[in-house]
């Protein structure tokens, strides 16, 4: 198979409009999680989240076609147009736009546009629903819009796998590129789903943290006291290409996918399982060993770390075993802490500040850690509270998602 590398990122997330932006709070161990301020939620038992402040999507689109399309869409826009700037790349460039195609993910897509059209049908009929709500809501026309905008005519595809969405829409442009079936591909992942009936769908299933009155400690991955998670919404962008391909137009080039593993848990809709995950990092890490040539040292992970009692316990005895003891482990962080949990975006957001951590040599910190959690062998070093300086050649990003689907991508150095 064809090497494959990543050339451009893009991110906005509730610590910044931007990769940089985002990525140097992240790295402070800021905290991007407040009282809800899209919608009124006093009524409901979760009031916090991670919300993308200040954005305006007349900043990324016509002001006239702003109606077309869901928040998660402009949120994605965003994060595609910068990517593509990172990159070097636009509708002019010198490249075949045949094959350059695109992996969209998303894992719910316009939920603020079904709760809001759902009481117009209520309230004042059938007639008053708006002609843009089945285009501006369904998850794969983040693609679509995207596609358009930038030209883009190759593979035109669309993962929606909850949580793990993120990091599928990776591991599918990896292989479309490193199938022949395209040399350059976006991965682009969206999410905005904080709105009502999002936020009292999960609370009513007891997801999220009701700590309301302290937003900035809510979420804690890996801590002993943690209760839930924390909704984000947020998007990111990544620019893959053919190694090849890259390298003859001069690409500077963020690092190279050598891994990637995708598994089922085949067990519950929604409360995880140890086995699951451990079969992706083990098919990661698998590919990785092969297409290195030989034994590859993971020096970081990013781990899904939703601060939920489940996830975290089944996480970390997952990544125990794939490293061979917790004395084998590498350090462990959970950035949602400063993000939220972006659901569908998340794998995306989280291969981003993968990268930069492995390219600016600095692991970001699992905010909120103050106890360890000895009786669910939480017990990892998990990078509690401030960032350290590392050399990192590689390394590791999980995502899981309800329905028992799992995603891991390795990426490493050139």
């Amino acid at each position: 198979m064809r090497r494959v590398v990543v050339t451009g990122i893009g991110m906005i997330t509730a610590l910044g409009h931007d990769a940089r932006t985002s990525f140097d709070k992240i790295v402070k161990g800021e905290c991007g999680i407040d009282q809800i301020k899209l919608f009124d939620a006093s009524r409901l038992a979760a009031q916090i989240a991670g919300e993308v402040k200040d954005f305006d999507p007349e900043t990324v689109m016509d002001p006239k076609e702003v109606k077309k399309a869901d928040r998660f869409i402009h949120l994605g826009i965003k994060a595609a147009q910068e990517a593509m700037k990172d990159a070097g790349l636009n509708t002019e460039s010198n490249i075949d736009f045949t094959r350059f195609g695109i992996s969209a993910a998303s894992g719910i897509g316009g939920l603020p546009n079904i709760e809001k059209n759902s009481i117009i049908l209520e309230q004042k009929g059938p007639r008053r629903i708006s002609p843009f709500f089945i285009p501006s809501s369904l998850a794969n026309m983040l693609g679509g819009f995207v596609s358009i905008e930038h030209k883009l005519q190759g593979p035109n595809l669309a993962q929606v796998t909850a949580c793990a969405a993120g990091t599928h829409s990776i591991t599918e442009a990896f292989k479309t590129i490193a199938l022949g079936g395209a040399d350059r591909m976006m991965s682009i992942s969206a999410e905005s789903a904080i709105c009502e009936v999002g936020i009292g769908g999960f609370a009513s299933m007891k997801a999220l943290s009701t700590r309301n009155e302290e937003p900035k400690k809510a979420s804690r991955p890996f801590d002993r006291d943690r209760d839930g998670f924390i909704m984000g919404e947020g998007a990111a962008c990544l620019i893959i290409e053919e190694y090849e391909a890259a390298k003859a137009r001069g690409a500077k080039i963020y690092g190279e996918i050598v891994g990637i593993g995708e598994s089922g848990d085949a067990n519950h809709i929604t409360s995880p399982v140890v086995e699951g995950p451990l079969r992706a990092m083990k098919a990661a890490y698998a590919m990785a060993t092969e297409r290195c040539g030989g034994e590859i040292k993971i020096d970081y992970v990013n781990a899904h770390g939703t601060s939920t009692p489940a996830n975290d316990k089944n996480e970390t005895a997952a990544l125990k075993t794939l490293f061979g003891g917790k004395e084998n482990c590498p350090p462990v962080s959970s950035t949602k802490g400063q993000t939220g949990h972006c659901l569908g975006a998340a794998g995306g957001i989280e291969a981003v500040i993968s990268l930069m951590a492995m390219q600016e040599g600095v692991i970001p910190p699992t905010i909120n850690y103050e106890n360890v959690d000895e009786e669910n062998g939480c017990d990892l070093d998990y990078v509690p509270n401030v960032s350290r300086k590392a050399e990192l050649n590689a390394v590791m990003s999980n995502s899981f998602g309800f329905g028992g689907t799992n995603g891991v991508v390795i990426f490493k150095k050139i």
